[in-house]
């Protein structure tokens, strides 16, 4: 293990491709950092407007956003090694595990929220009796034991001397067996087709409704946000789980021809991604949810206006007679 360990650093020392990688990943990750906290913050302050008027919908958003905004916090310390290096202590492997925790926190909350989207939608009536905020927080903080849990077990895997830099694994130790069957089937193929499944079926359960033309239009906004959120989650998982796959099949079959490091740093960068792109979603659906609850209809506007008038013309006869009555 040591003559690994020494051997991995004299990698990182001799490869002067790595100051250049290094500069575009700190550069990259300032960027995500920048645009997903603003976003996160803007969406977090539409979302506690009216916290009084919470569902269990909302606790599943909230949920996704902490995993996305503690994604975000985490951030500066990648940045700074990409410019300064920090040294490989425990506290790097308490680095990589907090990344992976909230990233699969996050996979595993849009998984719940596709389900639950489709339940109330197919079953309106049925999903009443069981439909609370206690329900939903149940199954978030569920979500969050079950990703602590196995991030523990395999604790291992990321353990300083495994380490070529604080936020990267030597390129001479693979990832255990285990782990990278729970990371792609656990992680990413069962929260995948349990998207795509409840999401399609969500879509057509809309589609096949016949409403007036202002339900459709809300209909057709709600059909947009499932898709976006569906293509959202492929782009942004998909390479970074390949990944995972790549680069243990080229450690074991020893396919050093190609650049899989290379390939993998960008994996990592799109997935972060994620963090500031869910908030745009759910940014405008909170946005246009509150919007609408506040905002009047025509007919309800015309009547406001026709009372005022009334009003005013009733207060001014009443003055009028007070005033004969007085000089009388």
């Amino acid at each position: 293990m040591y003559f690994t360990v020494q051997y991995c650093a004299l990698v990182a020392m001799c490869d002067t491709n790595t100051i250049h990688i290094h500069i575009l990943q700190g550069v990259s990750y300032l960027s995500v950092f920048l645009v997903g906290l603003l976003l996160n913050m803007a969406s977090l302050r539409v979302f506690f407007i009216k916290r009084a008027t919470w569902t269990d919908t909302h606790i599943f958003m909230l949920n996704l956003a902490a995993a996305d905004c503690a994604l975000i916090l985490f951030l500066p310390f990648r940045i700074y090694d990409a410019f300064q290096s920090l040294p490989i202590t425990p506290f790097c492997s308490f680095l990589i595990s907090t990344h992976y925790i909230n990233m699969y926190a996050s996979i595993f909350t849009v998984t719940a929220i596709s389900v639950h989207r489709f339940l109330v939608v197919k079953f309106p009536f049925q999903t009443r009796a069981w439909r609370s905020k206690k329900v939903a927080v149940a199954v978030c903080g569920a979500i969050w034991v079950m990703v602590v849990m196995i991030c523990g077990v395999f604790s291992d895997a990321n353990h300083p001397q495994k380490l070529l830099t604080c936020y990267q694994r030597c390129k001479e130790i693979p990832l255990p067996v285990g782990f990278l069957a729970v990371l792609e089937v656990l992680g990413y193929l069962l929260p995948l087709l349990i998207i795509v499944f409840f999401s399609t079926q969500t879509i057509m359960v809309l589609l096949k409704e016949k409403d007036q033309e202002e339900t459709t239009v809300e209909k057709r906004n709600i059909i947009g946000i499932i898709t976006a959120n569906l293509i959202v989650f492929v782009v942004c998982y998909t390479p970074i789980h390949l990944g995972f796959l790549l680069k243990y099949l080229a450690k074991t079959n020893h396919w050093e021809t190609l650049d899989w490091d290379g390939f993998w740093q960008v994996c990592e960068w799109i997935a972060t991604t994620n963090c500031f792109l869910d908030s745009i979603s759910y940014y405008f659906l909170l946005k246009q949810f509150y919007s609408k609850r506040d905002q009047k209809s025509p007919t309800q506007v015309w009547w406001f206006r026709i009372k005022v008038r009334i009003s005013d013309r009733v207060r001014s006869y009443s003055s009028i007679s007070f005033r004969v009555r007085v000089r009388s």
